[in-house]
């Protein structure tokens, strides 16, 4: 289950404002959380809190194929991000850094600030400011699989010791 609070962000939201290009020289994910989505909101990672939710419209995520965009978003502190659509590229490498990425046709209903809860296993999310309650689609087990296990690398860790 997730829970955290909503941080709204539009259409076409690429990697360049996700992490700013001058942070790429790193993959430290504390580096790389204080800067999350510094390119669109300068003040977010002051504002973020452990467990709270990015909530987008289309292609979030598009740009480059770079790790660094997800990793940010995950060490700030964001348990899940929700969007219309994700660029494929960084759908993967979200799941494949432990980060969930669930597609949901109705964000443009989650005001900034609202209070969520997700059910990635039911494939629901609830706005407790709202009260709106929004199916999606859950993911595959394949992939469930691989976030409860912390990303791709933990999960081949795992598969390869068991």
């Amino acid at each position: 289950m997730i829970r955290g609070r909503a941080h709204v962000f539009g259409d076409d939201v690429n990697t360049d404002v996700i992490i700013p290009a001058m942070y790429l020289n790193t993959f430290d994910p504390d580096v790389l959380g204080k800067h999350a989505m510094e390119g669109i909101d300068a003040d977010f990672s002051s504002k973020v809190r452990t467990g709270d939710v990015i909530v987008a419209g289309s292609n979030f995520g598009c740009g480059s194929s770079r790790e660094h965009a997800p990793i940010a978003i995950k060490s700030s502190g964001v348990s899940a991000v929700v969007a219309k659509s994700f660029a494929r590229i960084f759908y993967r490498n979200a799941i494949n850094v432990g980060l969930p990425a669930l597609v949901l046709q109705g964000t443009a209903s989650v005001g900034e600030g609202d209070e969520l809860e997700i059910s990635m296993e039911r494939g629901e999310m609830v706005n407790h400011t709202s009260g709106e309650v929004q199916d999606f689609e859950p993911l595959p087990g394949f992939l469930m699989e691989i976030l409860n296990d912390g990303g791709l690398l933990e999960h081949t860790r795992k598969k390869l010791k068991g």
